[in-house]
């Protein structure tokens, strides 16, 4: 079981990668991998991250319902995890994803596409203190 003041594993290097590249079905691919064997606040970090991107995969593909729904469902999971996890900015990706859904939901399921693009979120990384050696 990893703790969140731990190094990321290179898994969740690739899906940061992938999700700050648009390639959101890849990202939940290479997360749903490593949620599978976890529990506790990284479960919930993977879990709840996966679903943020799956959320923006739904969007870019017009299912505004499952976008909406995933965004709060991934907030949901992300806020029992510390505002940093495994590099993660969890606070800031909380933050962004509930601005998302905020816009997507004045909107609506007709005028999704005119989301601000600078509103999609992005995966941020910050230095944790006292890193557990793994």
């Amino acid at each position: 079981m990893r703790h969140c003041q731990e190094s990321p594993p290179g898994q969740l290097l690739l899906a940061i990668r992938q999700f700050n590249a648009g390639q959101w079905y890849d990202c939940h691919e290479t997360l749903e991998e490593l949620w599978i064997g976890e529990d506790g606040e990284v479960r919930n970090l993977f879990q709840g991250t996966l679903q943020i991107a799956v959320a923006l995969h739904h969007w870019r593909n017009g299912n505004y319902g499952g976008a909406v729904s995933l965004l709060g469902g991934g907030v949901k999971l992300l806020s029992s995890v510390s505002d940093a996890c495994l590099w993660v900015d969890v606070a800031r990706l909380i933050s962004d994803a509930n601005q998302m859904r905020e816009a997507l939901e004045e909107l609506g399921k007709e005028r999704m596409y005119e989301l601000d693009s600078s509103l999609i979120p992005r995966l941020q990384t910050v230095s944790i203190k006292n890193e557990v050696p793994l």
